[in-house]
């Protein structure tokens, strides 16, 4: 089991610290619906350093990420980060990530803590054209400072205009007295706020420095269970429950990171399934009445008939009801359609409803 470099500072915190992804995480402090709403709300930092971090450079660095990525990189200018998955050779997603332009010929793939090894992998089988690679997850942290107050609480500690930093640019400049840091605004929670990536020497002191300044402003270190819930609120897939090897991106709702401007791997399926269809479709859907779904429960029709199963499901703090996400076929897809769950050994009315659940 893996150790962050905050392992110790969460443990005196009195976080529950669980295994997750080979890496021993805090899932929780106070509880997930406290910490909930201190995102939404206030100000809340993740410690998220298991996440890896490849970097892609030379004059080959472009066309690997180009052949590699479902999205094009191409259109990136140094500064500017986009969402994008690696598409298998068999139709499905190896692995959901964001690719970060750092400079001319220089990209960062930040990937799942629990892909680092097969995805290093699978870039490396691609890399015919010899492209330089580096993987840092192992030297690397990453916090995630999220919530409404991010702004005005962290200015202080950079010279950089946080304010001018929009949705999915970054900047490299000084943070918490640490020159070269990337913050970045690519959250994960819906509710505003900044990444920051540094080294593993250096991420107690930006902790330190970023809880001082936070202080004032409610702010609180906060587990992954509470990231699940912020994340499921906005109907963003989490690699292993509503994306895997065998979902086609064109069921998960990804064609809008799906470019065929450019070749990648396996382009000519994904473009079949564009324009052919496919067999499931994934829904955001909110129970009717007092209920939480929870993965791997069964989705139904009236008459009991199995149209597909939960991926994701909780009992949301924000709407204090309960939403989840999973695949059905197309025609029950649809907003506003009613669908069952069985929980237990009861029908538990649903309906459809569109991505994100929680809107601001």
């Amino acid at each position: 089991m893996k150790n962050t470099a905050l392992t110790k500072i969460h443990e005196s915190l009195g976080a529950k610290m669980v295994p997750f992804a080979g890496f021993n995480m805090p899932v929780q402090y106070e509880g997930v619906n406290i910490e909930h709403h201190t995102v939404r709300n206030d100000l809340g930092v993740f410690d998220v350093s298991h996440m890896g971090e490849f970097l892609i450079k030379g004059e080959h660095a472009l066309e690997l990420v180009q052949k590699v990525s479902s999205n094009d990189a191409s259109k990136l200018t140094v500064g500017r980060a986009q969402y994008a998955y690696l598409p298998n050779e068999t139709g499905g997603i190896v692995d959901d990530m964001i690719v970060y332009r750092v400079h001319e010929d220089i990209y960062l793939l930040v990937v799942n803590a629990s892909n680092i090894d097969k995805d290093w992998e699978h870039i490396s089988k691609h890399n015919t054209m010899n492209a330089e690679m580096k993987n840092l997850s192992d030297d690397y942290s990453l916090l995630a400072i999220q919530g409404p107050k991010a702004v005005e609480a962290m200015q202080s500690l950079t010279s950089v205009d946080l304010r001018a930093i929009k949705f999915y640019h970054f900047e490299v400049g000084d943070f918490a007295g640490i020159e070269h840091v990337i913050i970045s605004a690519t959250g994960y929670t819906g509710s505003g706020g900044f990444e920051i990536y540094c080294k593993n020497s250096e991420v107690k002191q930006v902790w330190n420095k970023v809880m001082e300044a936070g202080d004032s402003y409610g702010i609180k270190p906060i587990g992954l269970a509470a990231r699940d819930t912020l994340r499921l609120e906005m109907g963003y897939c989490l690699y292993g429950n509503d994306i895997n090897e065998t979902t086609s991106p064109y069921e998960a709702g990804l064609g809008w990171v799906t470019k065929f401007t450019k070749e990648f791997v396996n382009h000519e399926q994904l473009k079949d399934h564009k324009l052919n269809g496919v067999h499931r479709k994934l829904i955001g859907f909110v129970m009717d009445d007092k209920a939480i779904p929870r993965g791997s429960y069964e989705i139904k029709d009236a008459d009991g008939n199995a149209l597909g199963i939960v991926t994701s499901g909780t009992m949301s703090p924000s709407l204090n009801k309960g939403i989840g996400m999973g695949y059905v076929p197309p025609y029950a897809a649809v907003p506003d359609n009613k669908i069952y769950i069985q929980i237990r050994k009861k029908l538990m009315p649903a309906t459809v409803v569109k991505f994100p659940f929680y809107k601001k």
